[in-house]
């Protein structure tokens, strides 16, 4: 079956996304001062950056680290859409005020319906995986650049949870022991988990997630509607233990509501009868595993 190439994305629909890249690159790069050492807000960053501006230097391995993250996940999924023949927008960033990352993220808009279930899980895994690929060397160049000192020996402050992976490398390149170590991480590191923690959220098998496309894709439509609201639930469920900061309420609150105007169904592909292929499927299970290795209950804490 050929394919038919979609029409190319506007003019204006690439100025969009040159503008919000720009727009976030200069966040995730003030959100970098953050993670270099500085207990800073955005106006303060902005402030010291506009009085000197060689600041800004310091703020650079962290948002070319985690835009190059981000940026080959939106690739994945607009190159897979491409081949396609599946129209779609470039990728759009979202800018953020908060420090912690600079950045809400990135997406595609896709404008057309998926042909089949290979389409809908090509399209789904391509971004998790290329994302994926350059979230592994980020975490091991940022791991190597890293400090360990004795467990509690900062006192109070913000810590951040340890995906398995995250803590598989750091033993590796390290020797890191959480039982007896803390970790002051390279920025290079932090833009690295914060890969991690994008691409488990992509893999949840949610509707329109990543996850979810790929669970339609393996599944079928009905028992991937269960699987997402099991998930929702689940998601939420976990919040709580990181209280008083569940960090993944709003999360699980937002999905619940956008599932709710479609009855919580993931739109139909046009032929659901083509099989993956036993190729896919161990994909699909590839997929599982970086979720699980990726995944954290409590991302973030304070105290």
């Amino acid at each position: 079956m050929q394919i038919t190439p979609p029409p190319e994305p506007s003019r204006r629909q690439w100025f969009l996304s040159a503008s919000l890249f720009a727009a976030t690159f200069l966040t995730t790069t003030l959100a970098g001062l953050f993670h270099a050492g500085g207990d800073v807000d955005l106006l303060t960053a902005a402030l010291a950056v506009s009085a000197q501006p060689s600041v800004v230097l310091l703020g650079l391995p962290f948002s070319i680290t985690l835009m190059a993250i981000l940026l080959a996940h939106e690739l994945g999924h607009f190159l897979a859409c491409r081949y396609y023949g599946i129209r779609c927008t470039p990728p759009y960033f979202i800018p953020s005020p908060f420090l912690f990352a600079g950045t809400f993220g990135a997406f595609i808009r896709i404008r057309s319906p998926f042909a089949d279930r290979r389409a809908l899980f090509d399209v789904g895994i391509a971004g998790p995986l290329v994302g994926f690929a350059f979230v592994i060397p980020a975490l091991a160049v940022g791991i190597s650049y890293s400090k360990l000192i004795a467990r509690g020996s900062l006192g109070g402050g913000i810590t951040f949870g340890e995906p398995l992976l995250f803590r598989w490398l750091a033993k590796i390149v390290l020797g890191y022991s959480p039982a007896t170590q803390d970790m002051i991480a390279h920025p290079i590191a932090m833009a690295g988990w914060l890969g991690l923690l994008v691409t488990c959220l992509n893999l949840l098998p949610i509707w329109q997630l990543d996850g979810g496309h790929i669970a339609y894709a393996v599944l079928g439509r009905e028992q991937q509607r269960r699987t997402s609201l099991y998930a929702t639930v689940g998601l939420i469920l976990i919040s709580f233990l990181g209280w008083p900061v569940p960090s993944y309420l709003l999360f699980g609150i937002l999905l619940l509501v956008l599932g709710s105007r479609f009855r919580f169904y993931h739109p139909a592909t046009l032929n659901d009868d083509v099989r993956l292929g036993r190729g896919r499927l161990l994909l699909g299970a590839a997929a599982l595993a970086i979720l699980l290795v990726s995944f954290t209950p409590v991302p973030v804490s304070f105290g």
